[in-house]
């Protein structure tokens, strides 16, 4: 049976991607649930015309998973819906070869909707694609980019029971120092970076500027400015995927903890993003080099009056919290500045007509969709209430929070916030709310009654 996809993805598309790539015999479908894991199925060649033609059943609970891909019942999305399928449909232009590997492979991405072609809005993509529409409405798109940092780890931890960085794949050199920016740094890693550029072109995917961060054995690969903020997130969850797949074919392990070791910085997934209007003009950039228009005076506004009550979004882990400490590249409060990388939401240097908002409190363990989601909801926030973001913090941004809104302190705070929040609800879309905050509260539940390591070292010869 052919059905008209909702997703605007077409038999021709599959047709000739067949007839360009006889060599592919299977093909990855993956659709991103609530912690941005790719969940689906893998199929062979035969089975692709048909998934094109009249889309894939899946069971509704995969959007109801935890991180350990088990069901959340409070999610309303297993029983109370009998753990029916739902149909699950190709993203055009996600249709791609992927893997230098032998055989040669395939992905394509997948969004869910019901079985009346309806957006199935559990699915984290459609929470974005609401907000992406409303803009739209009101004569603007948003265009931006997000930034990946991760570590590259042994596959053993050391006697001390804590993650090491990996040795260069290259020569098999011990990598120990933070060595920031170091050049010859990254080229002990080049071999996996290498096959990580090839399989991201293969893909459509514009990966760009490597950088050896501020942590041994931490990296930083930035993405190509798109005027498509849904293409900005399909590329950082694709790229996330690659970098994981070429670390193992390398033998170490690609981690994207926010906060694998505790002596040094995390990794953030910064958002850089901008705003278009129909003629495709950058309405954030000023008349005047430095005098910031109201546009987005008023956005940056915005996102610091919702900050608070999206933190969940951006800090989704128990792991998550740990990332936020002083002088450590990873904000503490909502503020704002312009070249100054010690707030949260901060105006880069550079061209004028490159004029954006880095948003730099999401932790790379966060879903962009989401995080997307939620920043395109606090700028319209800001704009429809012409909200004054308060005085620009310059200098040290860690100890100039006197006048910022409050945001939470740790995850439970984060839960409750989330839970209650009439913003974030209307910015996630009431399911897609549900959903996230439901699972959000299992994992706590789960954190929570897990007797650690650290309980037996504090407590266990003390109390």
């Amino acid at each position: 049976m052919t059905l008209t996809s909702p997703s605007g993805s077409t038999v021709a598309e599959a047709e000739a991607f067949l007839d360009a790539h006889p060599e592919i015999e299977a093909f990855d479908i993956v659709l991103h649930d609530a912690n941005g894991i790719g969940r689906g199925k893998i199929i062979r060649r035969h089975e692709l015309l048909g998934m094109f033609k009249s889309g894939r059943h899946l069971p509704i609970s995969i959007l109801g998973l935890d991180i350990c891909g088990e069901d959340v019942h409070e999610t309303g999305l297993i029983w109370d819906e009998g753990d029916g399928d739902r149909r699950a449909w190709p993203l055009p232009g996600t249709l791609r070869p992927i893997h230098a590997s032998n055989p040669p492979r395939g992905e394509v991405l997948m969004c869910v909707y019901n079985l009346d072609g309806t957006p199935m809005s559990s699915d984290p993509r459609h929470a974005l694609q609401r907000q992406v529409e409303a803009l739209a409405a009101e004569g603007l798109h948003p265009a931006g980019a997000f930034e990946l940092e991760f570590f590259l780890l042994a596959n053993e931890r050391g006697p001390d029971g804590k993650m090491v960085p990996a040795r260069d794949v290259l020569d098999g050199r011990r990598n120990s120092k933070t060595d920031v920016y170091s050049v010859d740094q990254l080229h002990g890693m080049l071999p996996l970076f290498n096959d990580v550029y090839a399989d991201a072109a293969k893909a459509g995917i514009k990966a760009e500027t490597l950088i050896s961060e501020f942590a041994p054995g931490q990296y930083e690969l930035t993405l190509h400015y798109r005027e498509d903020v849904m293409q900005a997130a399909d590329d950082l969850l694709r790229l996330k995927r690659m970098v994981r797949y070429h670390a193992r074919q390398h033998g170490v392990t690609a981690c994207f903890m926010a906060k694998p070791n505790e002596d040094y910085a995390g990794s953030g997934m910064h958002f850089h993003v901008s705003m278009l209007d129909d003629a495709g003009k950058n309405v954030f950039i000023e008349d005047v080099e430095g005098q910031y228009n109201p546009t987005i005076l008023h956005a940056l506004g915005g996102l610091r009056a919702t900050m608070g009550e999206s933190m969940l979004v951006f800090a989704p882990h128990a792991n998550s919290w740990r990332r936020f400490a002083s002088n450590s590249y990873a904000p503490v409060s909502p503020t704002w500045g312009v070249n100054n990388r010690s707030v949260a939401l901060r105006i880069p240097a550079g061209d004028i007509r490159a004029r954006r908002i880095e948003h730099r409190p999401a932790g790379v363990d966060s879903q962009p969709y989401l995080v997307a989601a939620s920043v395109l909801a606090g700028i319209r926030h800001g704009l429809a209430h012409k909200m004054d973001p308060g005085p620009e913090t310059t200098g040290n941004g860690y100890t100039d929070a006197s006048d910022a809104p409050p945001i939470p302190v740790d995850w439970r705070s984060a839960i409750e916030a989330a839970k209650t929040s009439a913003f974030l609800k209307a910015a996630l879309g009431e399911d897609m709310h549900r959903t996230f905050c439901a699972i959000k509260a299992a994992e706590y539940a789960r954190v929570m009654r897990t007797v650690s390591e650290v309980d037996f070292d504090l407590y266990l010869h003390t109390v």
